[in-house]
């Protein structure tokens, strides 16, 4: 076996299951109360609770520990308004021809539709993207693996974090996404992965009532 550098592990607790229990309900409860929110106060997010959530993404498992992320925080107010006619663009083709019914039939009990002003609203906006090159060094250009599953995997860490700091999310998916590697001046190399809106709820704010029915334990797992 080919051996390699090693240190010792570090950063885990030894309790009882009691207080394991406790955390992780306790983690349960807070995640719980996530909602994917559409409408957004203007009020701003410091931008150190957003560096921090991208740190913790960052530390999200990869392939290989390519890490094949990269996260483009979009300020200005002309880049975003060209994120949102790019974004509207793509979503009233999607609702108009490129949807099949049993997908918008789908959508109609969450209330979705083409408007994405809450791209000019949120003070956070995040395009994520996926690295088909690169490697655990800055400059290296390596074959990154399992890159859409990393991604995923971080942005929910990213998701997680932000809400921790009581501010709300949206993912948006706009298909296709390539307006946004152009906007962001992101290489060839890297794919749009989502969209992800971020910051204080508008006062007021609601969900659709049909987004609180989640799956019970025995529909989402089973122990075999």
């Amino acid at each position: 076996m080919r051996e390699h550098p090693c240190q010792p592990l570090t950063g885990y607790e030894l309790m009882e299951d009691a207080e394991r229990l406790a955390r992780v309900e306790a983690f349960r409860r807070l995640m719980a109360r996530r909602r994917t929110v559409r409408e957004f106060a203007e009020r701003p997010v410091d931008r150190a609770v957003v560096e921090q959530a991208l740190l913790t993404a960052g530390s999200a498992p990869s392939g290989a520990n390519h890490q094949p992320w990269f996260f483009s925080v979009i300020e200005g107010p002309e880049t975003r308004a060209r994120i949102r006619a790019a974004a509207e663009a793509e979503e009233r083709e999607f609702y108009d021809t490129k949807a099949p019914q049993e997908w918008l039939d789908a959508l109609a009990p969450l209330g979705t539709d083409p408007d994405k002003s809450f791209l000019e609203v949120a003070p956070v906006l995040i395009a994520v993207f996926g690295q088909k090159r690169g490697g655990p060094k800055p400059g290296d250009d390596r074959k990154n693996y399992y890159v859409s599953e990393s991604v995923g995997i971080a942005t929910g860490l990213l998701i997680a974090a932000l809400h921790s700091a009581g501010l709300a999310t949206l993912t948006h998916t706009p298909a296709p996404m390539n307006f946004l590697a152009e906007i962001c001046g992101r290489p060839a190399s890297e794919k749009p992965f989502l969209l992800l809106v971020a910051g204080h709820p508008a006062e007021g704010a609601t969900v659709p009532t049909a987004a609180l029915d989640k799956k019970p334990l025995d529909a989402i797992a089973a122990w075999i």
